[in-house]
């Protein structure tokens, strides 16, 4: 029985959002241990020919509705981002090179990233802002803009990506428990019950 939890998002999906803020607690209260694993959602879609629900806009606005409903549900902020979709190449860089080098800013990073996009619902396709969300965070500007330009840094969210379509995700947040795959956010109970080791 596997108690790891391996969440792949990027902080350009909504619901890549919501799973952020139940995983931790969930992890917690069945005593197993939350993996990041940051990727490239663009890179993904890519690979397997999947898209956001977006490009279609009735579905599009139906899962609005549906990411509204369960932030209600979880006692979460939530607010749909009228910039939608947000390029996120430089921000997942900056996610993974956080990870990697400043581990201890990570959940900061994270926590003021999502809320800029899906609380605030800023325009993080302009660098002016990414800049200010990130200042006002506490981070040093130029230290992030060079852990994107990072070799090791781009190296290793080019792997993780690659990693995720090689394990058969194709689209954001995905976890696995094992070799249960979980896609979404609203299937976190499945994530909780094979943590708990009960069957599936």
């Amino acid at each position: 029985m596997s108690k790891t939890a391996e969440f792949y998002f990027d902080v350009g999906s909504p619901a890549s959002y919501l799973a952020w803020t139940q995983l931790p607690t969930i992890c917690a209260e069945t005593e197993g241990t939350l993996v990041y694993k940051p990727m490239l959602l663009g890179g993904v879609y890519q690979a397997t020919g999947n898209a956001s629900p977006a490009t279609i806009p009735v579905k599009g606005a139906y899962t609005n509705i549906d990411y509204a409903r369960f932030a209600k549900r979880y006692g979460v902020p939530f607010q749909p981002n009228p910039h939608f979709p947000i390029i996120t190449l430089m921000l997942m860089r900056a996610a993974t090179g956080v990870q990697m080098r400043m581990p201890d800013r990570f959940q900061d990073f994270l926590r003021s990233v999502f809320r800029a996009l899906w609380v605030d619902a800023l325009n993080l396709n302009e660098p002016q802002l990414v800049a200010k969300t990130l200042v006002d965070a506490g981070f040093d500007v130029e230290k992030i803009l060079a852990l994107t330009n990072d070799p090791e840094v781009k190296a290793q969210l080019r792997s993780t990506t690659d990693e995720a379509v090689k394990r058969g995700v194709f689209g954001a947040p995905t976890t696995f428990v094992g070799e249960h795959m979980f896609f979404g956010q609203d299937r976190l109970d499945w994530v909780r019950q094979a943590l708990q080791g009960k069957p599936l």
